[in-house]
C-alpha cells in the first residue's frame, strides 16, 4: 500500500487473500506450530499463542494501530522482507521456516534463507506463502525496540533475544536482511558485542549507523537484563 500511494508500484492485479480460510489462525501440528500466512498481529498478542512465542507476542504489539494490526499478516511481513520487519527477529530466534506453495508443490525454507536482501525474498513468481512452521523453545526471551516515538513508527533497530541452553538474538533495521547471533550461555557477557559487531547498519532519516550499533549493544543489555533474571 504504501508503494502504491507513492507511485513506486504499479502491479497488473491486486489479489486479496483474506477470505482464504487455509491461510487463516495457528495449530499444533507434529510437536511444532504452523501459524498460517494470514495470521494477523492482535492474534499473536493473545491466547495461548502468546504464551508460546513471547517475543512475537511482544513484537506485535509495536506494530502500527490497532487498525493495522487488526489487519497486517505474518506472510505480509515476510512477504514484503523489509529490514525493520518486526516480525521477522523473533521468528528467526525460533528457527522459523516459511512455507511456500504453488501448483508444483509445497516446500519449506528456513528462514535465514528465505529472506536474500532488501525486500527480496526466495519466493517463485508462482509461488505463495502459506505458513510459517516454529517449534517453541520454552526458552524466557524478549522483543525490544528503538524508535522516534513509542507508537506508529518503523524500527530505528529492533531485537529479539531468547535465553535457552544459548543465548539467541536477532536483530532488525540493522542487516539488508535477518541475521541470528548465537552465544554460549557461560559468556553472555560478550552478547552485546556481538550482536553490534554482526550487524551492518547504514545512515539514513531515521538514525546513523553509529547510533544503530550503539543502540543494539544498550538493547543487547538490556535483552539480558530481562531474559536471566
Amino acid at each position: 500500500m504504501v508503494e502504491l500511494n507513492f507511485d513506486r508500484g504499479r502491479p497488473a492485479a491486486l489479489l486479496n487473500l483474506n477470505e482464504v480460510r487455509e491461510l487463516h489462525g495457528w495449530a499444533h501440528e507434529n510437536g511444532s506450530l504452523r501459524l498460517g500466512a494470514g495470521l494477523t498481529y492482535t492474534e499473536a498478542m493473545v491466547s495461548e499463542l502468546a504464551g508460546l512465542l513471547p517475543a512475537l507476542a511482544e513484537a506485535s504489539r509495536t506494530v502500527g494501530s490497532p487498525q493495522i494490526r487488526n489487519r497486517g499478516t505474518i506472510g505480509g511481513n515476510l512477504g514484503t522482507a523489509s529490514p525493520a520487519g518486526d516480525a521477522l527477529p523473533p521468528l528467526l530466534i525460533e528457527d522459523a521456516a516459511v512455507e511456500c506453495a504453488s501448483v508444483r508443490g509445497v516446500r519449506r525454507v528456513p528462514l535465514e534463507e528465505f529472506i536474500t536482501g532488501v525486500k527480496r525474498n526466495a519466493l517463485a513468481d508462482d509461488e505463495l506463502i502459506t505458513a510459517v512452521y516454529v517449534t517453541p523453545s520454552g526458552a524466557p526471551q524478549t522483543f525490544m525496540k528503538i524508535g522516534p516515538r513509542n507508537a506508529m513508527v518503523i524500527a530505528v533497530v529492533s531485537l529479539a533475544v531468547s535465553a535457552g541452553d544459548e543465548l539467541r538474538a536477532s536483530f532488525g533495521s540493522a542487516s539488508p536482511r535477518p541475521v541470528l547471533v548465537t552465544v554460549p550461555r557461560d559468556e553472555a557477557d560478550t552478547l552485546p558485542d556481538k550482536v553490534a559487531s554482526a550487524a551492518a547498519p547504514i545512515d539514513d532519516v531515521r538514525g546513523t549507523a553509529a547510533y544503530r550499533s550503539h543502540a543494539l549493544r544498550v538493547l543487547a543489555g538490556r535483552a539480558l537484563e530481562r531474559t536471566l533474571a
